[in-house]
């Protein structure tokens, strides 16, 4: 037999609500550690038949019933309470969810430019360049990534 076998048997058989098997017997008697864990739990088990419950107060039930009284005695929250509390909690649930939803937005919805009411600047002029380059500021972006990607193939290519 095992050590983590009887292991589980020691808090059983230290209790006195089983005895050991001769198996469980042969192995305590050989093996010291768990001799000496059932030891201690017997120690433990004997000490927890030895403690008395300590007597409740005997003003207890009286402040306990005073207390319900005065409990019972209070005036209950009207209708008005209990539907404010719901109204609330769902308000905020609401405005939250607004919130959460007004902060995932793109860039793009949140600054509609109108079309129409835009001027626009003469072409070949440096104002219709940089809108231009505004305008188109992530395809740019791309083109720069693949210069660097050829730069770097270049330097791999000679040495």
């Amino acid at each position: 037999m095992k050590c983590n076998e009887i292991v589980e048997r020691i808090p059983d058989v230290a209790a006195a609500f089983s005895n050991p098997t001769v198996e469980e017997s042969a192995h305590l008697a050989a093996c010291s550690a768990c001799a000496e864990k059932l030891k201690a739990m017997r120690a433990t088990m004997s000490l927890l038949d030895e403690w008395q419950v300590p007597e409740p107060s005997p003003y207890f039930d009286t402040r306990l019933h005073a207390r319900l009284r005065e409990e019972m005695a209070k005036p209950q929250p009207g209708w008005l309470q209990w539907f404010r509390q719901p109204v609330l909690a769902a308000t905020l649930t609401v405005i939250f969810g607004l919130g959460i939803g007004l902060y995932f937005t793109p860039a793009q919805r949140m600054h509609r430019v109108d079309t129409a009411a835009a001027v626009t600047a003469p072409t070949g002029s440096a104002v219709d360049d940089l809108q231009t380059l505004d305008k188109n500021h992530d395809l740019y972006a791309d083109f720069e990534l693949l210069d660097d990607l050829d730069l770097q193939q270049d330097v791999t290519a000679n040495p």
